[in-house]
């Protein structure tokens, strides 16, 4: 009898043991997951503000150049592409790929304004808004990296075993990284 319960008290030892396994392999990847969220969200709060400082953008240029509506017209639209894309984007549909073509196609009609009209680089006004676009541009490329530092390191540990029967159990899958839009990898033409 004595061997039949301390067989039965090994079994429950190891069931218990497994399962706190478990439950701490668990909670990992649900903080791992968590921060690849939070970063996510980083971006589109970065994303979000630039697209906030184009207004002030587009009314500067437009002091100097309000006969020149088609380019701040291409502004417009691609500040709307932004704000369209970070609208869509959900937990479930990060939406990785539309914010960067919408921020790729957001750079080009910036760019386009700053070749068309070179007279305002000497204004006061439209110098600091450029210095804060350029800050807004750093910090999106800084959340950028963090996030997919995040996805890696939460890739990797839904890859690796056991962990990855975990994940498979409980469905954590795979996040995407995020990638500069097919626009973004053409070299910007710059002509003085």
């Amino acid at each position: 009898m004595k061997r039949k319960l301390s067989g039965v008290a090994i079994i429950i030892i190891i069931v218990v043991l497994i399962g706190l396994l478990m439950m701490r392999t668990y909670n990992s990847l649900v903080t791992i997951d968590e921060n690849v969220k939070q970063q996510f969200s980083q971006i589109q709060t970065m994303i979000q503000r630039r697209a906030d400082l184009i207004p002030n953008y587009v009314e500067t240029v437009k002091g100097y150049a309000t006969h020149e509506s088609e380019v701040l017209t291409e502004v417009t639209k691609a500040r709307a592409g932004v704000n369209e894309a970070l609208s869509n984007a959900t937990e479930e549909n990060p939406n990785t790929e539309a914010i960067a073509e919408a921020n790729g196609k957001l750079n080009i009609a910036l760019n386009a304004v700053v070749e068309a009209y070179p007279e305002l680089k000497a204004n006061e006004n439209f110098m600091a808004l450029q210095d804060e676009l350029a800050g807004a541009e750093n910090r999106i490329a800084k959340a950028r990296k963090d996030y997919n530092e995040s996805v890696g390191v939460y890739n990797k540990k839904i890859r690796t075993f056991p962990t990855s029967i975990m994940a498979s159990i409980f469905g954590f899958d795979k996040h995407d990284y995020f990638e500069a839009s097919s626009e973004a990898q053409d070299v910007p033409k710059v002509d003085f």
